[in-house]
């Protein structure tokens, strides 16, 4: 859509094809459904339990997930309305066009709609076919009613029992949601949660899941599933876990096996992921790939904007896409928020680095929420401390990373850091007393120490 509308405002006559429903997968079975889903699992949860409840008293909430799907349903029918369907509409050179297309060459593509096969030629190409849900090889899966995050999302029913597969965003925030409506949730990790990031991450995580009742099995992996008397048995080769539901979030698959892409002279990477350059050029000089089918990082805002450039290159433009610095949110509670390198990924390059992490406990904002659970870290150049990467496992730390980010952007060093200005009682505060913890103990300083 991105694409789409920027090459239509450049001049450009554009054939938007669609298989599925329009809007793809953030607006229909991804961002806005499920942050919907978390956010009343979020009021779920802090009617049953949160730091005042000596002075509030807590209440067991009545969950109706018929009237909340409803509720859900109703706005991810608002947004695609509003800013998909309309907006194709609006366009008069834009063509939206219902049906499966796969190249027949490098400029041309056969197009299966309900009417028959259709031929289009064109002078450039976008390939933005997003991805799917990557199911393992389980012995027995394939056999078992499984959900993926797609009938999660829209399940009639909070399961009684639930059992997770998956150990990074999209398992760990619908693994939460589903506890804090009311299912008993195990997580199964291959190896850690978020084992790619700073293992402090990890370790937060499973500290405040734990706490919330959610099970939590490290370095356990399936081995064999079968369904059968209405449950699920997992066997992880110690035990076998019996559950009502299971879920498989152990990551996406691009949509491109059906594309022909050979014909077209595209190259592809082993998972199916279409290789590109900065200017979301593919290996055919006329075609270009943005989104979740190319090696980008898979975020809806990179493939946004990844979309916008390579329409403006489609279009005699010459724009790039810089993925140096990429802030990142991860919507469990508390919020998994990271941005520039990591430790580890600092000290792989061969950078001689520091870091300093703050805890919440250090934060006013944090004492006066009575949520101290989790930290910010910062990594920085030893010579001269300018800030190469920020992970913060807080609450709202989403709201903090996008500072980080610009921080980094602007090669500020920790000194430049804490002399900024901040707003007093913010959580975005931290960043500041983290950044003043390299020359300073602030334990020694007042609630609001410039």
């Amino acid at each position: 859509m991105a694409a789409a509308i920027k090459a239509a405002e450049r001049g450009a006559q554009v054939s938007l094809i669609e298989r599925g429903t329009v809007g793809g997968t953030c607006v229909n079975v991804g961002c806005v459904p499920s942050k919907v889903m978390i956010q009343a699992a979020h009021v779920a949860h802090v009617r049953r339990v949160s730091p005042f409840d000596s002075g509030l008293q807590a209440t067991a909430p009545d969950i109706r997930r018929d009237r909340l799907l409803a509720q859900q349903q109703a706005r991810v029918d608002e947004l695609r309305e509003a800013k998909y369907v309309k907006m194709v509409h609006s366009h008069e050179s834009i063509r939206l066009i219902n049906g499966n297309a796969r190249f027949a060459g490098p400029h041309s593509l056969t197009v299966a709609t309900a009417q028959g096969e259709e031929s289009i030629a064109f002078d450039r190409c976008l390939i933005a076919t997003g991805a799917r849900p990557a199911i393992p090889k389980i012995a027995g899966l394939a056999d078992t009613p499984y959900w993926t995050s797609t009938e999660a999302l829209v399940a009639p029913h909070i399961p009684a029992r639930l059992i997770v597969l998956g150990s990074s965003v999209v398992a760990l925030e619908l693994a939460q949601a589903f506890a804090r409506l009311g299912s008993a949730v195990t997580v199964l990790a291959r190896s850690t949660l978020f084992s790619r990031d700073d293992p402090a991450i990890g370790e937060t995580l499973t500290e405040a899941f734990r706490a919330e009742g959610i099970t939590v099995l490290e370095h356990t992996q399936a081995q064999q599933i079968s369904y059968r008397d209405q449950a699920f048995h997992v066997d992880t080769g110690q035990d076998v876990l019996r559950a009502d539901e299971l879920l498989v979030a152990t990551g996406r698959q691009a949509n491109t096996e059906s594309l022909n892409l050979q014909l077209a002279g595209v190259t592809h990477d082993e998972q199916g992921r279409i290789q590109v350059d900065t200017t979301m050029r593919t290996s055919s000089a006329d075609i270009f790939a943005a989104g979740d089918c190319s090696t980008h990082p898979q975020f809806v805002y990179i493939a946004a904007a990844a979309g916008t450039r390579a329409a403006m290159n489609m279009t005699q433009g010459d724009a790039t896409l810089d993925l140096s610095i990429v802030p990142t949110v991860v919507f469990t509670e508390p919020q998994v928020a990271t941005v520039g390198l990591s430790e580890p990924e600092a000290q792989a390059r061969g950078l001689s680095v520091d870091s300093r992490t703050l805890t919440l406990d250090n934060i006013p904002r944090a004492l006066a929420n009575f949520e101290t659970r989790g930290f910010i870290k910062l990594v920085v150049v030893r010579a001269d401390g300018r800030l190469l990467g920020v992970q913060a496992v807080a609450p709202h730390a989403g709201e903090i990373i996008q500072s980080a980010a610009l921080a980094i952007r602007a090669k500020m060093t920790v000194e430049e850091l804490a002399d900024q200005l901040f707003p007093y009682l913010t959580m975005v505060e931290g960043l500041k007393l983290a950044a003043q913890t390299f020359n300073k103990d602030i334990s020694q300083l007042s609630c609001c120490a410039g």
